[in-house]
């Protein structure tokens, strides 16, 4: 298989998680506010509970379109510090690596059984193989 292909599948893969998470992003979904006033609270900086998604989000978006224009490396190392940033919050704080389900009331009803841990991993993970792509492609001009 070419790398070009890996590169876009990969590109591709990361956007369509970001973009799909911009919704609750920018609409202030009770996971999302759990998330960032979890971290604000923890971390004493409680502006980014009511703002830490929409920073998020923005280089989220920013990532995803320099991941599918061709600035691929910019849009890698956007992702890579994103999520190395969600991994470290997932681990070493009370966010926790389950994050609450709630429904359309906002209230608890489960938990999603580490499924936005996952993610956050397997676009760290990707991102790393786009960025040592684009280096080795870089080195061979």
């Amino acid at each position: 298989m070419k790398a070009s292909y890996i590169k876009f599948g990969l590109s591709l893969y990361i956007s369509i998680v970001f973009v799909q998470s911009l919704f609750f992003k920018f609409s202030g979904a009770p996971e999302t506010v759990y998330i960032f006033g979890t971290i604000g609270e923890w971390a004493g900086i409680y502006w980014f509970a009511e703002y830490g998604a929409y920073i998020v989000g923005t280089v989220e978006l920013i990532a995803s379109l320099l991941l599918l224009t061709g600035s691929r490396i910019l849009g890698a190392l956007a992702a890579f510090g994103t999520m190395a940033g969600a991994v470290f919050f997932h681990l070493f704080t009370p966010l926790g690596i389950h994050m609450p389900e709630f429904d359309g009331a906002g209230n608890i009803v489960g938990n999603d059984g580490g499924l936005l841990f996952i993610n956050a991993c397997a676009i760290l993970v990707a991102s790393i193989v786009i960025i040592a792509m684009e280096l080795s492609d870089k080195q061979k001009l």
